[in-house]
């Protein structure tokens, strides 16, 4: 929001959403001043058509967990990736025992936190970018540290080579 000449508050778009979506009543917001690009009927029908758990994004009763899991459970690539059996996917890149025993260990840690609809993304979205010639980075992070994903594609840093620990990557 910002002050016009006379001191005026002139809200915008994202203020009279944020307004609505903090609770306030569409009705008092008709009566602001607003920058004549919000259509502020618009935004009211918008904000009021929001599920209930979107509305409260951000805001103290929202409960995260909730969001967290419906957001997750929803992973939006083709069927053949949701059916893929990671497991036995990775498992069949690795060419000797060490990265058969690495693989193993970390495919246990991703399976205790339920990321394995994770590790099936990130192959759909490798051969996406692939199929593309999307170019992306070498590695970023302490997601170097994990070989099942320099196996997927998803890095270029061999983290047994390194030897770099898993755990630095699933705190």
């Amino acid at each position: 929001m910002i002050k016009n000449n006379l001191g005026e508050m002139i809200f915008n778009e994202n203020d009279v959403c944020d307004l609505l979506m903090r609770g306030h009543d569409a009705e008092s917001l008709k009566n602001m001043l607003v920058d004549e690009t919000v259509k502020i009927e618009e935004a009211i029908n918008f904000v009021e058509r929001m599920p209930e758990l979107i509305k409260h994004v951000g805001y103290p009763n929202v409960i995260m967990n909730v969001f967290d899991q419906e957001k997750q459970a929803n992973w939006h690539m083709p069927q053949k990736y949701k059916d893929l059996d990671i497991v036995q996917y990775v498992l069949t890149l690795c060419n000797n025992e060490s990265e058969l025993q690495r693989c193993g260990e970390e495919l246990l840690l991703y399976q205790e936190r339920d990321l394995f609809n994770l590790l099936r993304y990130l192959k759909y979205l490798v051969d996406l970018m692939t199929e593309n010639n999307v170019i992306w980075g070498v590695g970023r992070g302490s997601s170097v540290s994990s070989y099942i994903l320099y196996k997927l594609g998803v890095h270029k840093i061999d983290s047994i080579y390194y030897q770099l620990d898993i755990k630095e990557f699933l705190r």
